[in-house]
This record gives C-alpha cells, sequence and structure tokens, in this order.
C-alpha cells in the first residue's frame, strides 16, 4: 500500500470503476451473488443512487476502502456497506474508515446499524472491536441458508425519560 496514512474523503464519480472493481472482487459480495453489474447499479457514472452518502478511502489518488451510509434509519445511520482493498487491511484502515462514519453519524443520531453475513468471521471480529452489538440475525435475507446479523452501535437512548 502506497500512503501508509490515506484519507477519508467523499466519494466521487470518477471513483466508480475502482469501487466496482474492488467490491467485484471481494468476499463476502463474491459469495453473496453480487456482480459488477449490481455494483454499476449503485455506483452511477453520475454519482451514487439517491439517498446514500458515500466515502472513499484515498490512498495517494487510489481506492483503498469505500463505505455507504443511508441517513435517517431507526434513530440514526445504516452503514450499508464498508470494504477495504486486500492491500490495505490489517493495517488499521478500516477502523479508520468506519470511525469517520461514526463521527458523522453520531454528530446527528444516536445510533450506527450494520449487517454482517453470518460466515464472515473476519468482519465480525472487526466489528466487536469496533464496539458494535451482534442485535439479531436475519435468515434467508440474501442467501438460502444464510443469515444477515444485525449490527448496532450507540451512544444512548434516542429520548430521556
Amino acid at each position: 500500500m502506497p500512503n501508509a496514512n490515506p484519507v477519508v474523503r467523499a466519494y466521487r464519480p470518477e471513483d466508480r470503476d475502482a469501487v466496482v472493481r474492488l467490491l467485484a472482487g471481494s468476499d463476502p459480495w463474491r459469495t453473496l451473488g453480487y456482480r459488477d453489474e449490481d455494483w454499476s447499479r449503485l455506483f452511477r457514472e453520475d454519482g451514487l443512487v439517491e439517498g446514500r452518502e458515500g466515502y472513499v478511502l484515498d490512498a495517494d489518488g487510489a481506492v483503498a476502502g469505500v463505505a455507504l451510509l443511508k441517513p435517517r434509519f431507526l434513530m440514526g445511520d445504516y452503514l450499508e456497506l464498508l470494504a477495504i482493498a486486500p492491500s490495505a487491511r490489517n493495517h488499521g484502515h478500516g477502523a479508520r474508515l468506519l470511525a469517520q462514519l461514526e463521527s458523522i453519524t453520531f454528530a446527528r443520531g444516536k445510533n450506527l446499524f450494520a449487517c454482517v453475513s453470518d460466515f464472515n468471521e473476519g468482519a465480525r471480529r472487526f466489528y466487536a472491536r469496533q464496539g458494535y452489538q451482534e442485535i439479531g440475525p436475519m435468515p434467508n435475507l440474501l442467501i438460502p441458508g444464510g443469515a444477515e446479523l444485525l449490527l448496532r452501535k450507540t451512544t444512548g437512548p434516542a429520548r430521556q425519560r
């Protein structure tokens, strides 16, 4: 990885090809059956699908990671995806990207939710280390026989008594 300190910045349409390549070549999305066409519909040539905020981990102009947030989900935001390029993994870059997303989310709400596939042990460990709780499984949501696990990190109840 060229840059030991990549920066988090807003997604730009010119990131599209690199983002699609990163996602299309990564698990769990391959296992879940996602293809280039699926990513190309989400990351359009003119920008993101409406209702999403995109962020990129930029390492000297190369996309080393990507994340999508859906604002206003259950008294917080929903982290629709977070992916780190294989060459950037195990250097704390995923935690850096997630921390930036948390600062954005917790400035406007109390909760950040995410889902992780039950077979994705590495992601489950990553989110647990970052303070996320597994709320529960959603069986057969994406693939037969599999479950997506709803995760939550919170700064407290949305309302005080």
